[in-house]
């Protein structure tokens, strides 16, 4: 259960949130793949109403046919009422349809095939004529001869881009259909569709939702927790739901491609009033505890809490196991305020370890610590940030869930000076090249410009690309000979860092160090000076400089070493470039290991991690340590961490 808290004791109370059931992917005999033709849109209702269904969308493939048909049956009846003609059958279903019409919100739609067999889905506001309806599928391409034929096979249609942006200009509710299984936007195994185009299918502005296979998994590999706004490449967290994509009306073990009927997969959702305004604000929105997985009433609801502890801390999320007034406490809590405000925006989880074997400690007077929260936050923030806290239960504990929205007007300072960032699953004080950047940001915020990109000196590029050489450059060495262009055989890997240039002077190592994440580079950084996984980087490259033999190598890129921190582990990744360097990439993720990196990937259980120097003396890889989850991936499942890699997964058919 989530209750929202006022954000002011004197303001006006919010209205009552409930939850509502609804499937918003079911065929019905005008889809010409439907299975049981002999069904009538009557029973098609009544199947609903008894899976417990408070909306539902009609998505008949390339077609609004089957929702014009049932609503044409129902004006023939009242055209009948009308002149008192209803013969006592009649009456009967004519009552019936009235009935069924207040107790469930039927919403006009259609499930599009965009260009290369992509499925997208499209739901309107009740009352939508038929007439826009088919107009918009004919602006996406679908020949008229076939737009009441109901095919999910009509020839060239639009991009899928295109149909995003026709959908939510005509106001409808765009989904992306079974987007982690078959004519899926975000599905391997499509060799033609490259990394680039699948961030912008799953990234669009115009897209609402991702309709997933595997709503209820708590894997870290399950397709929600790859779309939570963590990776580097995929920062929009997204909205993810699941529906039934119902060909019957009820399920059918024994068919193994698409069992399931009307309502077997539906999504609960949180609103205050059932209605077309109400569901689309949600999706338009970033309150994501508001959607969740349908269960059967004898079911426990779905608990979002341990789907984010086993997620685990990272650049969007952060815990803290139990909550003081006292300073030091308090000071934990408003600094991940401010590094998720400077950073991407996040939430920051009160009340409970991010270890899933611990039974959260909860807060036992969450209204009053709501208050203290928020009055710290105003009183220590500046510029002021607005975020939202809601209240959640979690085994009988309630649990304070702060979410804080990326900021417009950086940098975000604590106290009058003190400026945090977060990298990866940590909060840092930020350094100087990384203040200057967000005082930039801030600045072309407030103007109303786009934030400029930060070009740093180093890039990786792909292959056959060049970069610059790794040495420093200044306008004193124009004159010096051309050193040859280095080139890398593929581009670094998108989490941890790299070290790109150190100088000595003074007897201190001063380094140049890049994210990796977000490519900026700071330079000037000491051993003394670095943070957590930079002052191991610098340590590692001052006091143990890799060695190409101890590199399990295949091709130009290698393995160095793993180790483990705060429960993640964490690869030291070599890349030998064209004239011979070594590219080491310290402290990767496997969020960030993507194409050929993905093969250095190894499974937790059978690995002998190391932890690093810090960890072994604090015992904080042990203490943090989050278990591996052993649950099965379903079969229509993508494993996100190998997104880039294609053909892992042999795809169920779920057209």
């Amino acid at each position: 259960m989530i209750v929202s808290v006022p954000k002011s004791k004197t303001g006006p109370p919010k209205k009552q949130m409930t939850w509502y059931r609804m499937d918003l992917h079911l065929h019905t005999p005008a889809s010409n793949d439907y299975k049981e033709p002999g069904v009538t849109y009557l029973q098609f209702l009544q199947q609903a109403e008894a899976k417990g269904l408070d909306i539902i969308a009609i998505t008949d493939h390339n077609t609004v046919a089957g929702y014009a048909a049932m609503w044409e049956e129902v004006e023939d009846l009242l055209k009948l009422e009308k002149t008192n003609r209803l013969s006592p059958e009649e009456k009967l279903k004519l009552a019936e349809y009235r009935r069924l019409s207040e107790k469930i919100m039927v919403l006009p739609g259609f499930e599009v095939t965009a260009t290369f067999g992509f499925h997208v889905i499209g739901v309107f506001p009740p009352g939508t004529s038929v007439r826009k309806l088919e107009h918009i599928l004919l602006n996406l391409n679908i020949p008229e001869d076939k737009i009441e034929l109901g095919s999910s096979e009509v020839g060239s249609t639009a991009d899928v881009l295109t149909c995003y942006r026709e959908i939510a200009e005509a106001g409808g509710l765009v989904i992306a259909a079974h987007a982690n299984s078959s004519h899926g936007v975000a599905m391997q195994g499509w060799d033609f569709v490259g990394g680039q185009t699948r961030i912008a299918y799953t990234q669009d502005k115009n897209l609402h939702a991702l309709e997933v296979t595997d709503l209820e998994s708590t894997s870290r590999r399950s397709t929600r927790n790859f779309f939570n706004g963590s990776k580097p490449e995929y920062p929009r967290r997204m909205h993810c739901i699941q529906g039934s994509d119902a060909h019957r009306l009820v399920k059918d073990p024994k068919d193994k491609s698409n069992p399931w009927g009307v309502g077997d997969r539906a999504t609960e959702v949180m609103l205050e009033v059932v209605s077309f305004e109400a569901l689309l604000s949600l999706f338009q929105g970033n309150d994501f505890n508001r959607t969740r997985p349908a269960r059967p009433a004898a079911a426990a609801p779905f608990d979002p809490i341990k789907a984010v502890r086993a997620q685990g801390p990272s650049i969007v999320q952060s815990f803290h196991e139990t909550f003081s007034p006292k300073t030091a406490r308090m000071t934990a809590i408003i600094a991940d305020v401010v590094a998720f405000a400077n950073t991407n925006g996040g939430s920051i989880f009160v009340g409970l370890n991010a270890n899933p074997k611990l039974p959260p400690k909860g807060i036992d007077r969450p209204d009053e610590a709501v208050e203290l929260i928020r009055s710290e936050i105003d009183k220590s923030v500046t510029p002021p940030i607005d975020v939202d806290i809601l209240v959640q239960t979690s085994e009988g504990r309630k649990i304070l869930e702060i979410k804080v929205p990326k900021g417009t007007d950086t940098p975000y300072v604590l106290a009058g000076s003190q400026i945090f960032v977060r990298q990866e699953s940590e909060t840092v004080p930020a350094m100087r090249d990384e203040i200057i950047r967000l005082v930039e940001q801030g600045r072309a915020g407030r103007a109303g410009a786009a934030t400029p990109e930060m070009k740093p000196p180093v890039e990786a590029v792909a292959p056959g690309a060049t970069a610059p050489s790794l040495t420093a450059a200044s306008a004193d060495m124009a004159a010096e000979p051309a050193v040859p262009a280095i080139s890398l055989a593929a581009p670094a890997p998108r989490t941890g860092v790299e070290v790109i240039d150190s100088a000595h002077q003074d007897n201190v190592w001063y380094h140049t160090v890049q994210d990796l994440r977000n490519k900026n580079v700071v330079r000037n950084v000491t051993r003394f000076s670095a943070r957590h996984l930079w002052r191991y980087a610098i340590t590692e490259r001052e006091d143990n400089p890799v060695q190409e033999d101890q590199v399990t190598w295949i091709g130009d890129l290698g393995l160095w070493k793993t180790y483990k921190r705060a429960g993640v582990k964490r690869y030291n990744l070599v890349q030998r470039d064209s004239q011979g360097g070594l590219h080491v990439y310290y402290g990767v993720t496997e969020d960030g290991m993507h194409g050929p990196w993905a093969q250095f990937i190894q499974e937790q259980e059978t690995e002998q991690e190391a932890e690093t120097e810090q960890e072994s003396e604090t015992g904080q890889g042990k203490e943090h340590d989050v278990a591996t989850v052993s649950e099965p991936v379903a079969e229509t499942d993508v494993l996100w961490d190998e997104v880039d890699t294609v053909g892992e997964i042999e795809p169920t058919d779920m057209s």
